[in-house]
């Protein structure tokens, strides 16, 4: 069983789906495991500590080469995957929706593509969800990127000289993302308040010494989903919702949104005429600004200016902290594959509910429900 381990190609990415603690994990369940040469550079990662791991270092061609899985942390490209064997696992966060054509590849190709972000939010597979390794740091760093554009202190200090009120910061979306967002913002000292749709992540942000900020007039909405998704809401609430956040948001001196739909494009949260009525100076950082954006005007993997507020929409934010996140995405990658590794064949083995739930394609074909 050769495990193949690529140095990512896309702009920007600086992860890496394996670390030389997880390499040590797969040599010592009897894996071969490759890496390709510099795959872990810009993670922070020297070719020498996978060596040292029991880790084979090589070119792209030697590092494929009779390959049983090969690991991404974004989906490869298929023309560049010659070599792997028949029916080789491509295992990483493939963007089935929005890369289609790359998954049809894989299934010409005859691989069988896992998809990790489809990984059901089941107690045992908590430890597989790459969605919440990499959410978790992005609501972390989404505060230090806000804290870095705002122009002032984020907790209130009291001197001689006088004394300088703490920053209000608002989170809107409380998932993953969302509750480090609060609790980081809450540490660097600001007055924090938070939204979301779904009626039970209210005791999260109380818990988190937070202020809720909920619709109340409109009953019956919950606005849970499957999985513990946000689910589309109703236009009576999304009208109310609007009422309640223009009459907040323009107190805010920061805002962080966080809201996504899986599937679909990131629901609009704050318009053009809510941002006017910030205070020159406002943050507003959007994390889901390659998904279509959470705020009007925001341009994905840049900073722009609308009425004296700026408007935050760094691209792939797991991967501004690229060591630490590639070490919970490795281990994400590892504590799969050893879930279902079968001693006796040697390699993994998935179970129907995992199984189904992750594998795009097989046999050639597209297999996945949600893509037919």
């Amino acid at each position: 069983m050769k495990i193949a381990v690529l140095k990512e190609a896309a702009a920007g990415e600086r992860r890496v789906s394996a670390t030389p603690e997880t390499v040590k994990k797969f040599v010592a369940l009897g894996a071969e495991v490759a890496v390709e040469a510099n795959a872990g550079l810009d993670a922070s990662i020297a070719d020498q500590a996978y060596a040292d791991m029991g880790a084979a270092i090589g070119d792209r061609a030697g590092t494929l080469k009779d390959a049983d899985i090969v690991l991404g942390v974004q989906g490869p490209d298929p023309a560049s995957l010659k070599g792997a064997k028949p029916g080789a696992w491509i295992v990483a966060g493939l963007n089935p929706f929005g890369e289609r054509a790359r998954v049809d590849a894989y299934a010409s190709g005859g691989f069988e593509a896992l998809a990790m972000e489809f990984m059901p939010r089941i107690t045992r597979a908590q430890s597989m969800d790459i969605l919440s390794s990499q959410s978790n740091l992005s609501g972390y760093k989404a505060v230090l990127d806000a804290a870095a554009e705002y122009g002032r202190a984020f907790p209130m200090m009291m001197t001689a000289a006088g004394t300088v009120s703490a920053a209000k910061a608002f989170v809107m979306g409380v998932g993953v993302a969302g509750l480090q967002a609060i609790a980081t913002a809450r540490r660097l000292g600001a007055q924090v308040s938070a939204t979301d749709v779904r009626a039970a992540t209210r005791e999260q942000i109380l818990s988190l010494g937070a202020k809720p900020i909920f619709v109340e007039a409109v009953q019956g909405i919950e606005g849970e989903g499957a999985g513990g998704y946000a689910t589309e809401m109703s236009d009576e609430y999304k009208a109310a919702q609007a009422e309640l956040v223009s009459a907040h948001i323009a107190k805010q001196d920061i805002v962080i949104t966080t809201a996504l739909i899986p599937g679909r494009a990131a629901p609009r949260l704050i318009s053009d005429a809510q941002i006017a009525s910030m205070k020159p100076g406002s943050v507003i950082v959007d994390l889901a600004v390659e998904a279509g954006g959470n705020v009007e005007g925001a341009v994905a993997g840049e900073i722009v200016e609308r009425h004296g507020v700026k408007i935050v929409g760094h691209r792939n934010v797991p991967s501004r902290l690229a060591a630490d996140a590639s070490a919970l995405f490795a281990r994400n990658l590892f504590n799969f594959l050893s879930a279902f590794w079968d001693k006796e064949q040697g390699k993994p083995v998935l179970d129907e509910e995992i199984g189904n739930a992750i594998r795009l394609t097989q046999g050639g074909k597209v297999v996945h429900e949600r893509l037919l």
